[in-house]
């Protein structure tokens, strides 16, 4: 198990009694590390940055106590924003019907990066229009994805925002 998911099972149960999901765990740096806790509402909505702060302090209150990151290291807590990661497969049909951009790891006809429009997915397989085709990633393989800020979006964000 890497470390980002141990940290992951190590904060998940806090930052899920305060409300939140996390998104994505990611620990960078080697010299100075730095360990981003991205995280959402359960329940939809908006982040604060109270939320943020909170989070923050249930986060640090953890790690403090089970210490599994070795040496100092810095904690950044944030919200997705608009052109938010995809990497669970939930988040691949959440946002089905938008444009994203997805990296794979191994090429596919000599390419890594992909640009198109997600479809949903099919069992572990994630399905995307690019062009006028239909790609299917195997969720295993893809490297990153992130949703691209468009009209639509916009609009769908400008919606959930008005319930």
């Amino acid at each position: 198990m890497d470390l980002a998911n141990r940290v992951e099972q190590l904060i998940g149960p806090a930052v899920n009694d305060l409300g939140f999901d996390i998104v994505r765990i990611q620990l960078s740096g080697t010299k100075s590390q730095q360990l981003q806790v991205m995280a959402e509402p359960s329940a939809g909505g908006d982040m604060t940055v109270d939320d943020c702060a909170a989070i923050s302090r249930a986060v640090s209150a953890v790690l403090d106590v089970e210490d599994p990151i070795s040496g100092p290291y810095r904690l950044e807590v944030s919200s997705p924003g608009l052109d938010r990661p995809l990497v669970r497969i939930e988040d691949f049909e959440r946002y089905a019907g938008f444009e994203a951009k997805v990296e794979v790891q191994q090429p596919i006809d000599g390419r890594k990066r992909f640009r198109g429009r997600v479809i949903g997915v099919d069992g572990e397989k994630v399905k995307v229009l690019v062009k006028d085709a239909e790609l299917e990633f195997p969720h295993s393989e893809i490297h990153r994805a992130k949703l691209i800020i468009t009209d639509d979006l916009l609009a769908a964000a400008e919606e959930q925002r008005k319930q």
